[in-house]
Parts: C-alpha cells; structure tokens; sequence
C-alpha cells in the first residue's frame, strides 16, 4: 500500500536524523546487501542508505533495485542518500525507527 504524503511527511522528519544503517557501494546489489537491507527493514522499519555512486541515473537504478529487492517504499532521495520504509507487522518497539520516534 502506497504511503500518504502525510506519512511521507512523518517518516522524512524521523529519517532527518538517522544514520545510514546500509552503504551499497562499487559491487553494487549482492547477496550480503540484500541481507542486510532484510534484516535491518525487519528490525527498523524505516531506514536510510548510503549509494556510493557518482552516477545519477545508476543511483536511481539502485535504489528501485533496493525498494523491489527489499519489497519497501522509498519515501525520499537526498543526493546519495535514500531513505525506505517497509512495515512490520509485529515490529520490536525498542528497535523500530517508526515506534522510538512517535
């Protein structure tokens, strides 16, 4: 289910303060990546990433790659940083961005 803007709203002023918990960098997508992007989804919900590209538009490509892969929603782009979020159904409230910030 598509974000609302206000949802966007509420996740990108939470994510302000974040740090990227995930850098992709010159290997691209691999197995360890998608790993990790599952596991910090499923304890954080809304995380940010780093992309390590000089590349917009393979940037761009990434980061859809990211959200498919991952089965989330970008909520924002900011230079080489993404921001996504996936929601758990039965979130750990100690770990959850979306929780410790409300």
């Amino acid at each position: 289910m598509p974000l609302n803007n206000e949802q966007k709203k509420q996740y990108k002023s939470i994510g302000h303060d974040l740090k990227p918990v995930l850098i992709v960098a010159g290997n691209g997508l691999n197995e360890g990546v998608v790993a990790e992007l599952e596991r910090a989804l499923a304890d954080h919900e809304l995380i940010k990433v780093e992309i390590r590209s000089e590349d917009r538009e393979e940037r761009a490509e990434t980061i859809a790659a990211l959200c498919k892969a991952g089965r989330a929603e970008l909520v924002q782009t900011i230079g080489k940083k993404a921001l996504i979020y996936r929601k758990n159904p039965q979130p750990n409230k100690q770990l959850s961005n979306i929780h410790r910030y409300k």
